[in-house]
């Protein structure tokens, strides 16, 4: 089954709700990175939160940034999604290893105490930056508690990776149910209750529930209507003339620099891990391209 996220309406369009399969996703930030499944569990949460809420962008040129500034030894996530699926994202520190807290990954002490901002680019002078603390570090809390307060939308986000005995990503999923302004108290109360009464969504995933089975699943007896599904994929838009028109802004003296050590340079992308390298005839050009 390939990744994908469903859209989907309940209760006359009172509630807004997504649901996501994103185990290739995942899998494939996990191996480009070479992550530890503490940062793979941490990571994939963020991709697959972040993959729907790139899906509620309006317009194709959007982009969608979430930051998780943490002071656990994950160090910094870093997560961009569009609204075409597209996602990818990137840990300080991939190779981070804790021991288990009472038999689960310790994502909370991974990530630690800190901050969770989400930025969005919509083609204005200026992005929208919401900032809001981590509640619990867990990352479907955070984000469920950055929706109440930086957009006052009452939401519930369920999040989940598992992982297998190789280390690889064996699932991964979640959902964001929203409710809109004009929900009434009744259905609130209903809808509260059945959240309260969800298993957690990795044992949603380990039933082999896809996304509408899940939606199904807590929206079915709320007139659930599925809208449409996108696909969902780990893509990075890095190339080599990007990343050599990033090199050509270091200015003319650093360009200078590097040609007189007259050694080709490497240039990594933090998102998907591919490497660049320059030769000393590259970046002469490059400085000729500057100096016009």
């Amino acid at each position: 089954m390939k990744d994908y996220i469903v859209r989907a309406m309940a209760a006359n369009g009172q509630i807004r709700a997504f649901a996501a399969t994103t185990r290739d996703t995942v899998e494939e930030a996990r191996a480009r990175h070479n992550m530890s499944p503490i940062a793979a569990t941490a990571l994939g949460r963020l991709l697959t939160g972040g993959a729907m809420m790139g899906a509620m962008m309006k317009s194709d040129a959007d982009i969608l940034t979430i930051q998780i500034k943490g002071n656990g030894p994950i160090g910094q996530m870093t997560v961009t999604a569009d609204p075409k699926g597209n996602v990818k994202g990137f840990v300080s520190n991939p190779e981070v290893m804790l021991p288990l807290k009472d038999g689960k990954m310790d994502i909370a002490g991974a990530v630690g105490i800190g901050v969770l901002s989400v930025i969005k680019d919509i083609g204005l002078k200026e992005p929208y930056v919401g900032d809001t603390i981590l509640i619990t570090s867990e990352i479907a809390d955070d984000l469920t508690y950055y929706f109440a307060t930086s957009e006052q939308v009452p939401s519930s986000v369920g999040l989940g990776v598992l992982m297998s005995k190789d280390n690889t990503v064996r699932e991964a999923g979640g959902f964001i149910i929203q409710l809109m302004p004009d929900a009434t108290e009744e259905l609130i109360d209903k809808l509260e209750k059945r959240i309260k009464e969800i298993t957690s969504v990795t044992e949603m995933l380990e039933q082999g529930m896809t996304p509408e089975q899940i939606l199904e699943h807590i929206l079915g007896d709320m007139d659930l209507e599925i809208l449409d599904t996108i696909p969902a994929r780990f893509y990075c838009n890095c190339s080599k003339d990007r990343v050599s028109k990033a090199v050509m802004s270091i200015g003319k003296k650093d360009l200078q620099e590097m040609i007189d050590d007259n050694k080709p340079i490497e240039v990594n992308c933090h998102f998907c891990n591919s490497h660049y390298t320059f030769d000393v005839e590259e970046l002469q050009e490059m400085l000729a391209a500057v100096s016009r």
